[in-house]
């Protein structure tokens, strides 16, 4: 039987570097704001289990309870997270994450046929997990030495964005402490996965990881 792989292009991203974020994005551009594609900020951490690591992607931010609950991931949209285990800033393994009916599949890691801009669905499927419902007990997949979730959480990223804009106007010199969490009552589209740290395929002990919508065209 023969398989069809389709393709993807970028539409936005989102990059940290060791394990520290080096962007959050609330508010992109045009193309995706307010838009299924739209990621807000990525989180790397090592997982419970000290011999794995888990990757955070947050998508759709500012999303009110309300909007939340009709809130859902686009199957016409893959999230990818790129994996770099040598320093050049070049993904040398892809984890992809594609939906249908409500249903999240994960492939990957595994080394891209192609790099950039634009990606195929690669390799066989590692793990499945059902999108969670807005205010549902979280689902949670384990297979394969993987976990995955899917699904709307609280805003874990924290902005004082009134103190931001009041020391851009040169009416503050500092933000307070404590500060005034602007997302506070937000939500964002989750998406959680932890695996093994041996299948990243450090060279050093260090990643650089970053995340990418891409549209399938």
């Amino acid at each position: 039987m023969k398989t069809k792989k389709i393709l993807f292009a970028l539409l936005g991203a989102c990059l940290i570097t060791a394990g520290i974020v080096m962007a959050a994005d609330h508010a992109d551009t045009p193309a995706v704001t307010g838009k299924t594609t739209d990621i807000t900020d990525v989180y790397a951490f090592q997982g419970q289990n000290t011999n794995n690591m888990a990757f955070v992607i947050n998508t759709q931010g500012l999303l009110t309870p309300s909007a939340t609950a009709s809130a859902a991931f686009d199957n016409n949209t893959m999230i990818e997270l790129n994996i770099d285990n040598n320093g050049d800033n070049v993904e040398d393994l892809v984890v992809q994450c594609v939906f249908n009916n409500n249903t999240m599949y994960v492939y990957g890691p595994i080394k891209p046929s192609m790099t950039g801009s634009k990606s195929v669905v690669e390799g066989a499927q590692t793990i499945s997990v059902g999108v969670t419902p807005y205010g549902q007990n979280a689902i949670i997949a384990s297979q394969n030495n993987f976990m995955a979730f899917a699904g709307p959480r609280d805003d874990p990223f924290f902005f004082d964005l009134d103190q931001f804009k009041k020391i851009l106007a040169g009416t503050a010199t500092s933000f307070n402490n404590p500060g005034n969490d602007s997302f506070k009552g937000t939500n964002v589209m989750s998406i959680v996965l932890e695996f093994p740290k041996s299948l990243l395929g450090a060279t050093n002990g260090k990643v650089n990881v970053w995340a990418e919508a891409k549209r399938k065209i």
